[in-house]
């Protein structure tokens, strides 16, 4: 585990995503994208978890409860898999929030369901804001 930069763990996580989206296509559920990420992601040697378990603190480091990863990524990135039309800012809003809750590095909301893959990089407050990618 954290044999990569967290930039070399999100360029693979979005080679990946895009070379099953072009397989793919849009429009499948979004547990298929999430089960064929993450088996691409083993074969790549890559640590991934699926529907992982991380604490939820408080301001004060009260564990609040759990939030589910779609997939953890070499222990540093959550990735968020949607399947829908069009993304909006509540689901930057949503994963924001599970990002800095969490205390993770990063994220990544990866939507599948648009003719264009859809990626956006979202970054703790603890490290400057990344840009957004496109597949």
């Amino acid at each position: 585990m954290n044999q990569y930069t967290i930039e070399e763990v999100c360029s693979i996580v979005r080679a990946q995503s895009a070379a099953i989206h072009k397989y793919l296509s849009h429009g499948h559920l979004r547990q298929v994208y999430e089960n064929g990420l993450q088996r691409r992601l083993i074969n790549d040697g890559v640590w991934v978890q699926q529907q992982f378990p991380l604490p939820v603190y408080d301001e004060d480091l009260t564990c609040l409860g759990e939030y589910y990863a779609d997939l953890y990524v070499e222990e540093c990135l959550l990735v968020d898999i949607q399947s829908v039309p069009v993304l909006t800012d509540y689901e930057d809003q949503r994963i924001l929030g599970y990002l800095r809750a969490s205390q993770a590095d990063a994220a990544m909301l990866i939507n599948f369901g648009n003719p264009q893959l859809e990626i956006r990089l979202l970054e703790s407050q603890r490290r400057p804001a990344g840009p957004d990618l496109q597949g």
